[in-house]
């Protein structure tokens, strides 16, 4: 089952630049289910299953947003800096996971009580250096006897966990699921065509390994798996985002609102097409916001046919983001059915 992946891959710890231990999970999975494994000066972990002429790009992002120390006091208490796109006020009293030298460090990240604010300080937001991590240690010096440096990375300490039904809850499911996905593609996948399995670093911070590995490999088209926001709870409007869980993957056509990707039509046509074939139900998204490693491939070369394939999350950048896992069997079905054609490029 997938959700056993998932849970896997979500409980693992990988910050952007720091991706090992989902890569090693990757390998794990895929031995022996690929031609090829390979990881490249980027980090990015490319899986290739050969067959004709004709290539197929698919690109999951291994990494997840975190944090980074930046500086330790005297007393030990260490100042961090956001790596990725926080939502600042969430952090506010997480516990935290500091991946240092001599191994993980639990850490929880503090700021002034509330109780002692006065009352305009209530009214501001908490931003990040108002923040610091406390390890329970009382010196610098017993900080940095731990194995915490400058430069530590720092993730969400959140297991993975069942909701009702088929939802699930956990961190960093941005973008584990598009790996789950990509991995149980990459298994069951019988194409006459090339495919490329590109597990990419570096994307919440600026689509960076899928940059330099859409220029090495130079496919003919791409997908990339990810999540997209659906509309479907309080505080957003259907009209704002007008896809939900449970209603199937997503084709997102149109990414920030044109600003990143405007998918290509025969990209869209051809797994549209693959859905209603083989009666896999697939939503359209014109969004907004934000981006995908499809934003960046599809300018590579002379230009690749690209389009995201995602599926819906809610609360995605916290460290309780949440799932159908049905969407994503869907997703992984018309992945393994869209490998057996080709779009008309």
């Amino acid at each position: 089952m997938v959700k056993e992946l998932l849970k896997r891959l979500s409980d693992a710890h990988g910050l952007s630049s720091s991706e090992g231990a989902i890569r090693a999970i990757i390998r794990e999975e895929l031995d022996g289910h690929v031609d090829e494994l390979r990881e490249d000066l980027a980090g990015n972990l490319i899986a290739v299953k050969r067959g004709g002429d004709f290539s197929v790009m698919i690109a999951a992002h291994m990494d997840e947003i975190g944090l980074m120390v930046q500086y330790i006091d005297e007393r030990g208490f260490i100042r961090v800096i956001p790596i990725g796109g926080w939502f600042v006020p969430v952090l506010y009293t997480q516990r935290v996971v500091l991946h240092g030298r001599n191994g993980p460090v639990l850490g929880v990240l503090g700021a002034k009580p509330p109780h002692v604010m006065k009352e305009e300080e209530r009214k501001k937001e908490v931003k990040i250096e108002d923040m610091f991590i406390d390890v329970g240690a009382s010196s610098g010096d017993a900080v940095a006897a731990l194995g915490i440096d400058i430069g530590t990375p720092v993730t969400i300490d959140r297991e993975f966990a069942d909701l009702a039904g088929t939802r699930v809850t956990g961190k960093a499911l941005d973008n584990r699921v598009g790996v789950a996905m990509l991995i149980r593609a990459l298994q069951q996948a019988q194409s006459p065509h090339t495919i490329y399995g590109v597990f990419t670093v570096q994307e919440e911070i600026g689509l960076k390994g899928a940059k330099v590995s859409a220029y090495s490999l130079d496919p003919d088209c791409a997908i990339a798996t990810d999540v997209t926001i659906p509309g479907d709870h309080p505080g957003i409007e259907k009209k704002d985002a007008s896809i939900e869980m449970g209603a199937g993957p997503v084709l997102v056509i149109v990414s920030a609102g044109g600003r990143g990707l405007m998918a290509d039509p025969r990209m869209t046509a051809w797994l549209r097409e693959t859905g209603e074939k083989n009666d896999i139900p697939v939503q359209i998204e014109v969004g907004t916001g934000g981006n995908t490693d499809a934003t960046i491939i599809h300018l590579e070369r002379g230009g690749i046919p690209s389009i995201p394939l995602s599926i819906a999350a809610r609360y995605i950048h916290s460290p309780v983001e949440v799932i159908d896992i049905a969407d994503v069997e869907a997703g992984i079905r018309l992945l393994v059915a869209a490998l057996k054609t080709r779009p008309d490029l």
